[in-house]
């Protein structure tokens, strides 16, 4: 039996990065965007090769593009300059986004717990009180929580206050948390780390790569490779880190003081 959860284990973890990689695929989105600038006729037009700057100089739709405009003010991001809002105000603004939204981060959420819980039971031993900051719909609180009454939704603000706890999921707040030396007070992420090694494994160098293009469109963001999740860190405060691969293109992050 252990041997046959192994397998199907496996399984979802390649079809999680499998699914991944085809979502952020870059062949079919530099079609699109190589049709939709009208590359293709402009090379044909022209009769003969060309070099990179004659298509540049043959693209004069480039000029009145919204992300080209983006390069030309002060918005945060390329989706800002686009909709006249972040991203966060759009979908408050649009119920049928935001719960599309919610949605997506609920189902990929899903996967991870289920191996955060039932791979890293380690993580939470000797914990009695943890806060899962903006943690969207609960999916995760409640994995955790396995069915207890002990959890309780908070709201506010959570650029502004949260509970303290023992451990902080998915935030990286030192204030909040008790020392490495009480408890083991400590932050948890579940988050991507970027690797030389991802194409040997799960041919997903291009699509975390994609991914840190999504984050900086969409909410001025990026993926890290692990020099720069240390080098966050250490200028945070923090002393000691580990970094362990739980699900697909998912790493579990330990940060403690």
């Amino acid at each position: 039996m252990g041997n046959a959860n192994g397998e199907l284990d496996n399984e979802l973890v390649q079809a999680h990065a499998h699914v991944w990689n085809h979502v952020f695929i870059s062949s079919s989105m530099s079609l699109k965007c190589a049709i939709d600038l009208g590359i293709p006729d402009v090379i044909q037009n022209h009769g003969k090769p060309m070099t990179i700057t004659e298509l540049v100089a043959a693209l004069p739709m480039l000029n009145s593009t919204k992300a080209w405009a983006w390069f030309q003010n002060d918005d945060r991001t390329p989706f800002e300059t686009a909709h006249g809002k972040n991203l966060w105000d759009y979908c408050s603004q649009d119920p049928q986004l935001n719960d599309l939204f919610n949605e997506s981060q609920a189902c990929d959420s899903r996967l991870i717990t289920s191996f955060l819980v039932d791979k890293c039971k380690g993580v939470f031993e000797g914990l009695n009180s943890l806060v899962d900051v903006g943690g969207g719909i609960g999916i995760v609180a409640k994995a955790i929580a396995d069915g207890s009454k002990n959890l309780k939704y908070v709201g506010g603000d959570m650029f502004k206050e949260f509970p303290t706890a023992d451990a902080i999921l998915l935030k990286r707040c030192k204030e909040a948390i008790s020392s490495r030396d009480n408890v083991g007070g400590k932050v948890i992420i579940t988050e991507m780390v970027l690797r030389e090694d991802d194409d040997q494994v799960f041919k997903s160098s291009e699509t975390k790569l994609f991914v840190d293009m999504e984050m900086l469109v969409l909410v001025n963001g990026k993926e890290r490779l692990e020099e720069e999740w240390k080098k966050l860190f250490l200028a945070a405060g923090f002393s000691y880190y580990k970094i362990t691969p739980i699900v697909g293109l998912k790493s579990l992050i330990e940060v403690y003081p």
